[in-house]
């Protein structure tokens, strides 16, 4: 694992990825606001989750090469998160064979730090262990500077064990005992979408996997059938800053609105920079403000409410049909996002949300 505590965006969400020149110019701001790693993991690309064994197509391949050297322009780590989809259930011959194709692929793609994602998953007999083992034997051959693992159960929200079954009761203790200590883990804390993280919580989970994880933020993220009907703007909060010397990084887990996005990004920064002085509220208005300008950041911020309480379920159309009309003046990618939001253009179906 690296040793100084980062930031960095893991493009995670279920529903319509970003296009490739979206996550080009990403790379670039990410570099610009002090964030230090840019992951590719959209559960929308098959050939990362359950298309995992076929030949991954060479204009994937080749839009991934195009990320990595901008990454390294850039000079920003390029990471990748993998789903094997449970390769653990039978880690056999063929299995390594497939595996390791993707493997070599990764190295030739230039991928610095590899991710690989348990996540979504059912339980099996030996999870721990089998889970470490193939760890193991990626790291073997893999070329990545960094290893990270998602575990199935990566958080204490008992919606994973409805969901995939009951979880193991020693299985984070036994996935620490048998990871190599080099390799991170993800955490996403006391519930998939935690509202917060406090400083107890975090050195817990910490002295049970033998090592600092790393904190898989699911804020500002928007996907799936409800959580789509929200933007989630508002600045980070509850994440104290001195997590800074109890997690190994911080990955932001985005919306399907990238430009929407960055607010919440930059304000994260702040949060660690600043420490007792971040002001939320502050932080919110100049992220806007320097994505575009003081009008649109103060309207924003007097429509917030509506964007992540209130959500587009509880907005009539007479209001949405204002809420356009403001938001059309700006002529700005911060409002071309909102009022595709507004006209139900970024819906993420269950069908979709369960087929991803």
């Amino acid at each position: 694992m690296l040793k100084k505590f980062e930031l960095g965006v893991i493009e995670g969400f279920y529903g319509a990825p970003w296009s490739w020149d979206i996550r080009k110019e990403y790379i670039k701001f990410l570099k610009k606001s002090g964030y230090s790693f840019y992951f590719y993991a959209p559960k929308a690309d098959a050939f990362f989750r359950r298309k995992w064994r076929e030949e991954m197509p060479m204009e994937l391949v080749n839009n991934l090469k195009e990320l990595s050297q901008v990454c390294k322009d850039e000079g920003i780590a390029f990471g990748v998160g993998f789903s094997p989809y449970e390769i653990y259930l039978s880690f056999d011959d063929d299995a390594k064979t497939f595996l390791l194709a993707r493997i070599n692929l990764f190295n030739e793609i230039g991928v610095d730090r590899l991710a690989i994602l348990f996540d979504d998953m059912k339980n099996a007999p030996g999870l721990a262990k089998n889970q470490a083992d193939i760890l193991h034997w990626i790291k073997e051959r893999s070329r990545c500077s960094q290893l990270l693992m998602c575990p199935t159960y990566y958080s204490l929200d008992p919606v994973l064990d409805r969901i995939f079954g009951e979880r193991p009761p020693d299985y984070l203790t036994d996935l620490g005992r048998h990871l190599d200590s080099s390799i991170g883990l993800f955490w996403t804390g006391e519930e998939v979408c935690s509202k917060g993280y406090t400083l107890e919580h975090i050195r817990w989970i910490n002295s049970l996997v033998g090592r600092k994880v790393a904190l898989w933020d699911n804020y500002p993220v928007n996907d799936g059938p409800k959580m789509c009907k929200f933007l989630h703007l508002k600045a980070f909060t509850e994440r104290p800053a001195t997590l800074s010397n109890e997690i190994s990084s911080h990955f932001v887990n985005p919306m399907n609105q990238s430009w929407l996005s960055k607010i919440p990004i930059l304000t994260l920064r702040d949060s660690y920079d600043l420490k007792e002085k971040y002001s939320p509220e502050a932080s919110f208005k100049n992220a806007v403000s320097n994505l575009s300008n003081d009008d649109l950041a103060n309207r924003m911020f007097a429509d917030l409410e509506k964007f992540q309480v209130s959500g587009l379920d509880n907005l009539t159309p007479e209001i949405r049909k204002y809420l356009i009309s403001i938001y059309a003046q700006f002529q700005h990618p911060l409002t071309t996002e909102i009022i595709d939001w507004l006209n139900d253009k970024y819906t993420v179906t269950r069908e979709l949300f369960l087929t991803q």
